[in-house]
């Protein structure tokens, strides 16, 4: 079994009380949950997560029999400046107490750029930035030991851990049980590999599989997009997930998998799709 779910800020602009049982309605049992996307009309400041704030969440999520998959904070842990660091890190603290408070077991997030502007540029591949970013995740991981939450880490093309073997290295540096992988497949490929797109996809499981602890979903065109594929919603472009879901079915029991790039109007039936896949694999 896969549990499929939605990125929250894809769904209906409605009151978080209106869209939850729009979200179950249409079969999804789990959401990607961004709060500064999600939830706009509230402060989402690291003061404040209270726990208050935390119960109201988790009582309505719970009422409509939804799961928080995971909480995303995709901020730039290789930002150069030091104050601008520390006040990044002080919101994965916060996330992940929060995530705690919730009953999320995962604080997810991108793996950043040694620049202010969070974009690629050719030292994102450097080792100096493998190293910087090691060093100032250590502390996130460290922190989500503390609260008993996993940190998944999400390889991307265009950021510093860009290809599985990094991923892999990163890992075992840090060398924590409360570290592991948030696998977006899409997100491994790029004009350049995408005639080799089963291959990267194999080399992904064989490194990260023992560690990936949830899967994003999306679909992507060969167009130009910023230096990336256009990303679309999946079931819609070039994606073959036969070996991935192969590999959930087989591995993986009841793991989350939400989809991403979906519209309201879209998203029931992206979640078909991705089903039937699974069914088939």
């Amino acid at each position: 079994m896969i549990q499929l779910g939605l990125r929250l800020h894809d769904g209906e602009k409605l009151p978080l009380e209106e869209l939850l049982p729009l979200v179950r309605q249409k079969g999804f049992t789990c959401v990607h949950m961004a709060l500064g996307k999600s939830l706009k009309d509230v402060p989402n400041t690291p003061s404040a997560l209270t726990p208050g704030y935390a119960g109201y969440l988790r009582r309505i999520f719970w009422d409509n029999g939804l799961d928080i998959a995971v909480l995303g904070n995709y901020l730039n842990l290789a930002h150069p400046d030091p104050a601008a660091l520390a006040g990044i890190q002080e919101k994965y603290y916060a996330h992940i107490r929060f995530a705690a408070l919730l009953g999320c077991g995962m604080v997810g997030t991108e793996t950043g750029a040694p620049n202010p502007e969070y974009k690629f540029c050719p030292e994102c591949r450097s080792d100096a930035a493998l190293s910087t970013f090691i060093q100032n995740l250590k502390p996130v991981v460290r922190c989500a030991e503390s609260y008993g939450v996993t940190v998944a880490i999400e390889p991307v093309v265009k950021h510093i851990v860009w290809n599985p073997k990094r991923c892999r290295q990163v890992l075992d540096e840090i060398g924590s049980h409360n570290l592991r992988v948030l696998f977006d497949p899409v997100n491994l490929l790029s004009l350049e590999n995408m005639d080799r797109a089963d291959e990267v996809i194999a080399e992904a499981i064989e490194l990260l599989g023992p560690d990936i602890a949830m899967l994003h979903l999306k679909d992507y065109l060969p167009e130009d997009a910023g230096g990336q594929l256009k990303s679309v919603a999946p079931g819609t472009g070039g994606m073959d997930y036969r070996r991935v879901m192969a590999f959930v079915k087989a591995e993986k029991p009841f793991l989350y998998a939400t989809l991403e790039n979906t519209s309201p109007d879209n998203a029931q039936s992206c979640r078909e799709a991705m089903q039937r896949l699974y069914d088939e694999a």
